[in-house]
């Protein structure tokens, strides 16, 4: 067995990481060439799909409009031995639905799906997108695997 096979995380404990997860990293092409990373909180949907809120008028809406192509990254970890991660890649959609973004930020923060909470977010809402990535490729890692041996 590789290395590489050792700290692979299972599809469990992919779920479980990014769960327990608040930021991500979500990498865009820039208009350079450049990659354009931004944290981002997000939304792990029941089908392991990321959604994100973004005002639409973002340099990564913008990005992704010209190539759809994307990479999350969600990471933790201070010492080598407790490096643990996952990057999602795929081709991202922007979801341009006022309910669905209301849903989004509600579901995201945790609050209740009351409608005192949707009409105070009417107005904020109606400026944002929902970036959502369903994951084409996934790529993990847990140093602690190893048990000290590197």
């Amino acid at each position: 067995m590789s290395r590489r096979d050792q700290i692979r995380l299972n599809d469990e404990e992919v779920r479980r990481f990014l769960a327990a997860s608040k930021t991500l990293i979500l990498t865009t092409n820039g208009p350079g060439g450049y990659p354009h990373p931004m944290p981002m909180w997000f939304l792990l949907g029941d089908d392991a799909t990321i959604s994100i809120t973004t005002y639409k008028v973002s340099q990564k809406v913008k990005n992704i409009q010209r190539d759809p192509r994307v990479s999350v990254l969600a990471e933790s970890g201070t010492e080598y031995s407790e490096l643990k991660g996952v990057v999602l890649y795929g081709h991202a959609e922007i979801i341009d639905d006022l309910d669905t973004v209301i849903d989004t930020l509600i579901a995201a923060s945790g609050q209740r799906n009351e409608e005192g909470i949707r009409a105070a977010l009417t107005k904020n809402a109606s400026k944002r997108v929902v970036i959502r990535l369903k994951p084409e490729r996934v790529v993990s890692w847990d140093h602690s695997k190893l048990g000290g041996t590197y």
